[in-house]
């Protein structure tokens, strides 16, 4: 028969899911005017969720799991132990940090989520999310005609040894974690005649770099200590991109070898309950690095750079 049925990591984002106690919450319910019976059962994200239609792959197939895209990124980088963090820069950029089974109450405006829940037990995690990543490369290409591809992107801010006090703050749908104001708008600082291509270009893929920052300052605020920020998604194929981004967050950052670890997390689930792994612990050493990059400037240059940025922040943050 037909299953109704998503996962904790999915309840948890309908607003009307209790990630405390793992049930539809009554007082939400009541709030929204939802009934109950229209919900899904919630069941762990390795779980049986039947089996596929046979009209569409000519058999029927065992569905073995259900995870948020996230939440599948934070498993297929293998961030398995509370204070393990992974950042996805796709359109946006999404960083997940892993807090165990304590769901931790952030101080500094990132999200409680639920990272994934196993054999009933629960992991929790914290996440902080930016609007902007990957599109502020699409706006380059597609709205001011400054790049062909993304590969460009990078030889651009290879071209030049600064951006010369150039700051983008690409809040083109206003400001993500940890500012939340929807009313931002995006703004470029600092500009002067010798402003090129290159400067806009090199500032662009700078500005991914400081607000991933503002996430892991926040994550630090929250009694976080991080020691390596796992990274996947479509930008970082960008050596500079990674490079600037281990200086401007003074962390190692480690590239997969695999970089779409949201399908891999998904994966790695589907095995688990169809028994190829027994557990985590199995799947953990199947993550392979594939690069490295570690922090390469002075204290006071971050703190330069960071205090360039802070001044923009605060232009638009009104």
């Amino acid at each position: 028969g037909k299953m109704h049925a998503t996962d904790a990591t999915n309840a948890s984002r309908t607003l009307l899911f209790n990630i405390h106690t793992q049930e539809w919450d009554q007082e939400l319910l009541t709030l929204f005017n939802v009934p109950e019976s229209l919900l899904p059962e919630v069941k762990d994200s390795a779980d049986n969720y039947g089996v596929t239609d046979k009209a569409l792959f000519g058999t029927q197939i065992p569905i073995n799991a259900l995870i948020g895209d996230q939440q599948a990124a934070t498993v297929g980088q293998a961030c398995f132990k509370s204070g393990m963090a992974k950042s996805t820069y796709g359109t946006g950029c999404f960083v997940m940090v892993n807090t165990g089974s304590t769901a931790l109450t952030s101080q500094h405006k990132l999200l409680t989520t639920i990272a994934y829940r196993l054999d009933g037990k629960v992991t929790y995690a914290l996440e902080g999310s930016i609007f902007i990543a990957g599109a502020v490369v699409q706006w380059l290409r597609d709205k001011l005609g400054i790049i062909n591809n993304a590969k460009e992107s990078e030889s651009l801010a290879t071209s030049i040894s600064s951006n010369k006090g150039v700051y983008l703050v690409p809040a083109f749908t206003g400001l993500g974690a940890p500012y939340w104001n929807p009313n931002a708008r995006g703004a470029i600082f600092g500009l002067t005649r010798d402003t090129g291509q290159a400067e806009i270009t090199r500032a662009s893929l700078e500005s991914v770099c400081y607000q991933t920052a503002d996430l892991i300052k926040a994550i630090n605020d929250d009694g976080i200590t991080l020691s390596q920020l796992r990274v996947d998604g479509g930008m970082i194929s960008n050596d500079w991109l990674m490079q600037f981004l281990a200086d401007i967050i003074d962390l190692n950052v480690s590239r997969p070898v695999t970089y779409e670890t949201t399908a891999l997390g998904a994966a790695y689930l589907a095995g688990l309950y169809a028994g190829i792994y027994n557990s985590l612990d199995d799947i953990a050493p199947h993550w392979q690095e594939n690069n490295s990059f570690t922090p390469a400037i002075t204290s006071s240059k971050r703190k330069s750079l960071l205090d360039g940025w802070k001044e923009a922040i605060l232009k638009v943050n009104v």
